[in-house]
């Protein structure tokens, strides 16, 4: 497996953004590359900072249309493959948290880096029926931050931002998704408020 995603690397290397692009399809699909999307942005924006922009299109763009491709298949083939392919537990505990809080159950898993668990809430969106439209929303809006948040500290540090990654990521990234929940928690307050205001 190592050899194959070496492989995977260099060709995504050499091609440049559509490269990008595919790796990130691949990764957000059934096809594990933890971390190689990131690692990649970082390395192609270090070395060419004036693609900047197309990289990060191209990482969100991958990763939309795998997770659509994802998607659609818990919309098709329902809860029964999904049950094949993770455990009970997990699907309970990501069913209920979909079905209580909607996009933003898939928003915050698309924010954090692996080994996170993302693609069993993707899978379930599917199988739940929340919106195409909504769910691709979420996906990429919660990519372009990590995405673009990425790209910044590619032109900032340059090739070293893999390793302020490596080292403080998660804790960016966990502190990032603390506000987004704050910030869902403080709409849900107003909206119930003002619902009462309207009564």
């Amino acid at each position: 497996m190592g050899r194959i995603v070496g492989r995977i690397r260099a060709l995504a290397l050499a091609l440049g953004a559509p490269g990008l692009f595919l790796v990130a399809f691949l990764d957000s699909t059934f096809l594990p590359l933890p971390g190689v999307t990131d690692l990649l942005l970082i390395v192609m924006t270090a070395r060419h900072k004036e693609f900047v922009v197309w990289y990060i299109l191209a990482a969100i763009g991958g990763s939309l249309a795998g997770c659509l491709v994802m998607y659609a298949i818990g919309r098709k083939g329902g809860e029964a493959l999904v049950r094949k392919r993770f455990t009970g537990e997990r699907i309970e505990r990501a069913m209920a948290s979909l079905q209580r809080h909607g996009i933003i159950a898939v928003l915050v898993p698309s924010l954090l880096p692996p080994p996170a668990p993302f693609k069993i809430f993707v899978l379930l969106a599917g199988v739940v029926g929340i919106s195409a439209i909504r769910f691709a929303t979420a996906i990429a809006i919660g990519r372009a931050i990590r995405y673009v948040a990425l790209g910044y500290l590619a032109i900032r540090y340059g090739g070293r931002a893999s390793a302020y990654v490596a080292e403080h990521g998660t804790e960016a990234s966990l502190a990032l998704v603390g506000v987004l929940i704050a910030a869902f928690g403080g709409y849900m307050l107003w909206s119930k408020a003002r619902g009462r205001k309207t009564r």
